[in-house]
């Protein structure tokens, strides 16, 4: 049976406070793939597409005194496009995952490396909030991402059964391919911000 908004809700804050007694659960009982993306992994990653457009609408961003602000068509675009490729980001990591976890020694499993992905992103995404002011969004952006990161490492043997002297390779492999997908994120984004409308800058001395 797949688990209710509340079970998505209490793995979440598990994924932020206990990632490891967590795994043991997820493990135990993951959830279908389906039900995740609609009842963790698209909510979620909503936070980050949100905060970041209200953010930039309303504080802009600042570069050495110089503020840029973004058309408003192009945000828009720039958020849809990041959430999109943020869903697809996360089936194609899963992907890489089942298919790759036997040359590590561990066993295949889509529903197991959709969950690894899904949870793993947590604090990835709770973190977004951060991008309501821009500029804390870049530090506490890369420290949630480290969490996540730590994660997924705990994660690795618990639900792809990756044994122990094979699990550093698997997880710099699931890494590259990882970091692989949010340069191409980035690069998407940034291209769907162009085509919305043109930067304006200026020079705001502090």
């Amino acid at each position: 049976m797949a688990p209710r908004a509340a079970d998505f809700f209490s793995r979440a804050l598990g994924m932020l406070f206990a990632p490891g007694r967590t795994w043991d659960r997820i493990a135990g009982d993951p959830a279908a793939p389906g039900a995740l993306m609609r009842g963790h992994v698209a909510p979620l990653a909503m936070i980050p597409a949100a905060c970041s457009l209200g953010g930039a609408l309303t504080f802009g961003f600042n570069i050495a005194d110089v503020d840029v602000r973004m058309s408003v068509g192009g945000l828009l675009l720039g958020a849809a496009v990041g959430y999109a490729v943020t869903l697809a980001g996360v089936w194609l990591a899963a992907v890489f995952v089942d298919v790759t976890a036997p040359a590590f020694g561990g066993t295949r499993g889509r529903v197991e490396a959709m969950n690894l992905i899904g949870y793993g992103a947590t604090a990835s995404w709770v973190a977004g909030v951060a991008e309501v002011y821009p500029s804390l969004a870049i530090p506490v952006g890369i420290l949630a991402g480290l969490y996540s990161v730590y994660a997924v490492w705990l994660g690795l043997p618990k639900l792809m059964r990756i044994p122990d002297d094979q699990r550093l390779t698997a997880f710099a492999a699931v890494l590259v391919a990882i970091l692989l997908l949010a340069a191409g994120r980035a690069t998407l984004v940034g291209m769907a911000r162009e085509l919305g409308g043109p930067l304006s800058a200026s020079y705001a001395p502090r």
